[in-house]
């Protein structure tokens, strides 16, 4: 390690290893009172942490896309709840390192460089179809944003919503602040995991848009394809699921430590010298290193990239199957650790107030995004039939017609 990159580390250390440890020590109390961690998200704005991937010429940190996931990881292990709720951040954050040269880039870089500023993200919609619903629509000479959003992840944190329209038949994606007047933001989210990530409800109600921060779609992706971003949204939850296993071996070593009896054995005893307890502890620790190791070997892939201008289509592609290679390893061996957790402390384990089911609840609700098994089908038509991965909002319209081409060719080489 060079001498500027262990500088960098340790002032990274400094930063933010007493938050991420202050994190950790209330994640239980906030599962068990379901409290926002607003205080938590201020104290990682305030230490710099939106700025991690700002280059340091607008004020930013400048580090590597790994140095940013080793931080997500040990953030995961604090609290997955964390990664996840930053994700349309960090995203938003690539958006702008990777769009081309101009006056809103600066702008958005150096506020985002000041690292006062977090972005949330307002993208999918529920309904019967999949569709874009929400409006930009142009009346009396100002732009006015109409539509409600779901899943919008962090936004109920986020200073700024990174938000995807329609304006006309085109696909937007554009900037509104938080706190504008018609911005409504509902903590509604009720899944069983990931309880305080803010993915619920966000309302616009006429809110007016400053034009500068709207951008066609095909502008969203910048100079890259948008596998790039693709990859990236998936690899947050992986650090989040990298840190959850992290969670579950220290919870177990945590739980175990101390025990002076176990079932079956009279008299004080020690579970810790228990062969089928040190087993188990022993594989969840080789899952805990084995995600985090295939995690941030994929998040490499993707930091190898960043900035080569040289890169095409393929190159992105090869990333991206990596991407949902690890996906297919690292969620069910992370479901298996916060299963396992439970062996090595009979009914104990189970008390409410230690809440360490939230790993599994949360690892389960985490690998429910995206669904895996939607990944391995196509990672399978990749490989077989070079079939390139779907990407952005005409993804599957453009899937169903790749279809139908293929039918249309059997159907002619048949005759």
């Amino acid at each position: 390690m060079s001498e500027q990159n262990r500088d960098l580390d340790e002032r990274l250390e400094s930063a933010f290893g007493p938050v991420i440890e202050a994190i950790a020590d209330g994640a239980v109390a906030r599962e068990r009172d379901r409290r926002l961690p607003r205080d938590e998200v201020a104290a990682l704005k305030e230490a710099g942490f939106g700025a991690l991937r700002v280059p340091t010429a607008f004020g930013g940190w400048g580090i590597s896309l790994e140095q940013e996931f080793r931080l997500l990881i040990r953030l995961g292990a604090a609290d997955s709840n964390l990664p996840q709720l930053l994700r349309g951040h960090i995203t938003f954050v690539e958006t702008q390192r990777a769009q081309p040269e101009g006056a809103l880039r600066t702008e958005w870089l150096r506020r985002l460089g000041a690292g006062r500023t977090l972005v949330g993200n307002a993208q999918a919609e529920r309904g019967d179809a999949t569709a874009t619903e929400t409006r930009l629509d142009e009346r009396g000479g100002r732009l006015l944003l109409s539509g409600r959003k779901f899943y919008s992840t962090g936004t109920i944190y986020a200073d700024w919503i990174w938000v995807g329209a329609r304006r006309g038949d085109e696909a937007v994606a554009l900037a509104v602040p938080a706190d504008a007047p018609g911005v409504t933001r509902v903590d509604d989210w009720n899944g069983f995991g990931q309880r305080l990530t803010g993915s619920g409800t966000t309302l616009f109600d006429d809110v007016e848009v400053d034009p500068r921060q709207v951008l066609p779609w095909s502008e969203n992706a910048e100079r890259r394809p948008l596998a790039y971003t693709q990859a990236l949204y998936q690899l947050v939850l992986l650090a989040a699921q990298a840190g959850t296993a992290r969670a579950v071996l220290r919870d177990a070593v945590g739980f175990v430590r101390p025990r002076t009896r176990t079932f079956g054995v009279a008299g004080v005893s020690l579970p810790r010298e228990d062969p089928s307890v040190q087993s188990v502890v022993g594989r969840l620790s080789a899952i805990a290193s084995s995600v985090e190791a295939i995690t941030l070997s994929a998040v490499r892939g993707l930091d190898a990239l960043d900035g080569d201008d040289g890169a095409g289509e393929d190159e992105y592609q090869r990333a991206l199957a990596t991407v949902f290679e690890a996906q297919q390893v690292v969620l069910p061996l992370v479901l298996e650790a916060a299963t396992s957790l439970f062996e090595v402390g009979g009914a104990s384990a189970v008390d409410a107030d230690r809440s360490l089911d939230r790993h599994w609840r949360n690892a389960r609700t985490i690998a429910s995004h995206n669904p895996a098994i939607h990944r391995e089908r196509a990672l399978g038509d990749h490989r077989l039939n070079g079939t390139p991965f779907r990407t952005g909002p005409h993804a599957a319209a453009a899937a169903a017609g790749t279809a139908a081409a293929r039918v249309g060719s059997a159907a002619a080489a048949g005759k």
